[in-house]
């Protein structure tokens, strides 16, 4: 049992929003040769499901090593905004940091009328990007800049890359060794191939040794869902961005929103093979309320009722498109965890769920334990069998 940094190693996110999630992981990451991230939170969900960071990390320690597990693991401090965020996640002895500058990405440099967008690039050094990015520059497959296209990728990602290169040396002064991911996943606007580049240029540029990179891909990659989207088109876009990784051969790829996206696994194998991260979160929560839908229904049945009454307000900060009116009439309890629009209620109201019926559903799930590691396992071979 080795908790460390993973490094460029193929990997995969499990997060467990109950903390009785990683007996079922174990058992569906053995023998794939993926490895493991058992410890996987954000603050959005550690204040949603009144967890600390030490917690998070001694569950996935004690089933880690009440299942003899062996190989090396790791523990991901998830879309952190703040320096502020990082103590408890390092007081803990986390291994992945993750930062999201998403607050500092303008989402509308893709589309600002030139007017406005020169007046937001004044105080840039447009001699020092000239000199990088237009002079003596041949054509890549990713792209080339033109001074137009420059200007919006620097004014667009300049702030959120400058915040990410201050995050990461705050943390080089609170811990020696540990892996670092930069997500801009969470934005409104695509990160285009080209401005993936400028991207990884700029923070390898600033001394920031990153293992990971989560651009924002086309489409929609929402929660607990597959990919809805044109995957061709995707998977022509990919290609692009896998050209950037190869270029820089530093760092591998990041898919977030990673939960039951089928459609997408295949292309991620063709074109990064091991140089790859994905996190799921929210399925591992889904399949703990599958294992209630069969096991103790009226608990179910009232989490479902306050999932329909929050999740007006519970979506705000996350990109779903369920619809409550389109849930499929006539369904049983359990196949509402198979229903698109019921499986992303269920998703984002977790944190309601939880306040309210937290120590019920702790309780009922340790009665039924085997069905829910049994779930778990089976689910999440879905996942890891695309990714051979």
């Amino acid at each position: 049992m080795t908790l460390a940094p993973i490094t460029l190693s193929p990997s995969f996110g499990f997060g467990d929003r109950l903390g009785l999630a990683t007996p079922g992981h174990i058992a569906a990451v053995r023998g794939t040769g993926l490895a493991p991230v058992f410890a996987q939170q954000s603050v959005r969900e550690n204040t949603r499901t009144g967890r600390s960071p030490q917690q998070v990390l001694e569950d996935a320690r004690r089933a880690v090593e009440a299942a003899g597990w062996d190989a090396p693991w790791g523990a991901d401090a998830d879309h952190l905004k703040s320096v502020d965020d990082f103590p408890p996640f390092v007081a803990a002895g986390y291994t992945l940091f993750t930062v999201d500058p998403g607050e500092h990405v303008d989402n509308a440099a893709s589309i600002d009328p030139l007017p406005v967008l020169r007046e937001k690039a004044k105080g840039l050094d447009w001699d020092q990007l000239e000199a990088r990015y237009l002079k003596s520059t041949p054509e890549q497959p990713w792209g080339q800049f033109a001074p137009e296209s420059l200007m919006r990728a620097a004014v667009k990602y300049g702030r959120a890359i400058a915040h990410s290169a201050s995050m990461y040396n705050r943390l080089c002064t609170l811990k020696d060794s540990f892996d670092f991911e930069v997500s801009v996943d969470e934005t409104d606007a695509p990160t285009s191939a080209l401005e993936h580049y400028f991207i990884a240029n700029e923070l390898t540029r600033a001394g920031v040794r990153f293992t990971s990179l989560a651009p924002r891909f086309i489409g929609s990659f929402e929660k607990g869902v597959d990919y809805i989207g044109d995957v061709a088109a995707l998977d022509a876009e990919l290609a692009r961005h896998a050209a950037v990784t190869r270029h820089f051969g530093t760092y591998k790829i990041s898919l977030h929103s990673g939960s039951d996206k089928f459609s997408v696994y295949p292309l991620l194998v063709k074109h990064w093979g091991s140089r790859l991260h994905i996190k799921t979160a929210g399925t591992s929560y889904l399949e703990a309320l599958r294992t209630l839908a069969v096991t103790e229904s009226a608990l179910f049945e009232r989490i479902w009722t306050l999932g329909l009454e929050r999740y007006a307000e519970d979506r705000a900060t996350y990109h779903v498109s369920a619809d409550p009116q389109k849930v499929a009439s006539g369904l049983n309890l359990a196949a509402l965890l198979d229903d698109f629009h019921a499986r992303e209620i269920l998703h984002v109201t977790f944190g309601s769920a939880l306040m309210r019926f937290g120590p019920e559903i702790k309780t009922a799930l340790a009665k039924h334990m085997d069905l829910y590691i049994s779930n778990l396992q089976v689910h999440f071979r879905k996942h890891l069998d695309l990714l051979k």
